[in-house]
């Protein structure tokens, strides 16, 4: 359960009969939540009422263990959308870091599709499956590997419809995504900086196998309304990585189609956004 006090501040608990958590605003027995609906409140042992609600993933990832450095919750959408993971999907994420890309995936290709996680790190994997199951319970659906992706593609995780890497060196394993991938799957790749970006552009170049392939980053930034005092927030979550997207596709990758720009907004269009 997430416990919220009256300056937002948030307390993730995991209940259980008879534990008690302690929090800044006093002692909560976890029996006074067992069994209660969520949306309600608590009362603390020094008065502090305390708003009562099940985390949502979002909130899960923020609050969660970490042995890796998580992909942001606002990356999280994006990715879903960027790679298309539909219900039923079969994709394959390298690595598997702290789960929350992990998590989000399973979600979204729901109990018909599959989600193999490669990593090569025990100590964090360990910590990703202590995570998933915390929040998902037992995934019927997820296959955890402690396999290399820069080495290959195992031939029993074939065939992928998405594949989705968080890797400081994504193009080393471009080749095998090239050969792994459904006609018409994607990929997405995430990294922090505009090298690794330029050097992941032109291995998918280099496979003849990928079109479409583009670049984004995503930007949040949340307001603050109070009355009639409506403005930005003082911190936003601004840069955490950029997100390239590529297209398998058949034959030698000439396709005669330019890989996209960014779209030019006419005069008119700025006019409207701007008011």
């Amino acid at each position: 359960m997430l416990l919220i006090d009256r300056r937002r501040r948030r307390y993730m608990i995991q209940l259980r009969p008879g534990g008690v958590s302690d929090l800044r605003g006093g002692k909560v027995p976890h029996d006074a939540l067992l069994g209660q609906e969520e949306g309600g409140t608590v009362l603390s042992s020094r008065g502090e009422r305390l708003l009562v609600v099940r985390p949502t993933l979002a909130e899960f990832v923020l609050e969660m263990p970490r042995g890796a450095q998580v992909v942001y919750p606002k990356d999280l959408g994006a990715i879903l959308i960027g790679a298309d993971v539909f219900p039923g999907a079969r994709v394959l994420e390298a690595g598997t870091g702290s789960g929350a890309l992990t998590m989000a995936l399973l979600r979204a290709v729901g109990s018909g599709g599959r989600v193999v996680s490669y990593d090569v790190r025990e100590e964090f994997a360990r910590i990703a499956e202590q995570n998933i199951r915390r929040f998902l319970g037992a995934a019927d659906t997820l296959v955890l590997r402690r396999q290399d992706v820069y080495a290959g593609i195992l031939p029993e995780d074939l065939p992928l419809d998405r594949i989705i890497l968080d890797l400081a060196e994504p193009w080393r394993a471009a080749p095998h995504a090239a050969r792994a991938l459904a006609p018409g799957g994607i990929w997405l790749s995430y990294v922090p900086t505009v090298p690794q970006v330029a050097e992941t552009t032109e291995a998918l170049r280099r496979t003849a196998a990928f079109a479409l392939i583009e670049t984004v980053e995503i930007l949040l930034r949340p307001w603050n309304i109070e009355g009639q005092s409506v403005r930005p927030a003082h911190r936003m979550v601004a840069h955490t990585g950029f997100l390239t997207t590529a297209r398998r596709i058949q034959g030698s990758g000439e396709t005669g189609l330019a890989e996209a720009q960014p779209e030019e907004i006419e005069p008119q269009d700025q006019e409207v956004t701007a008011r």
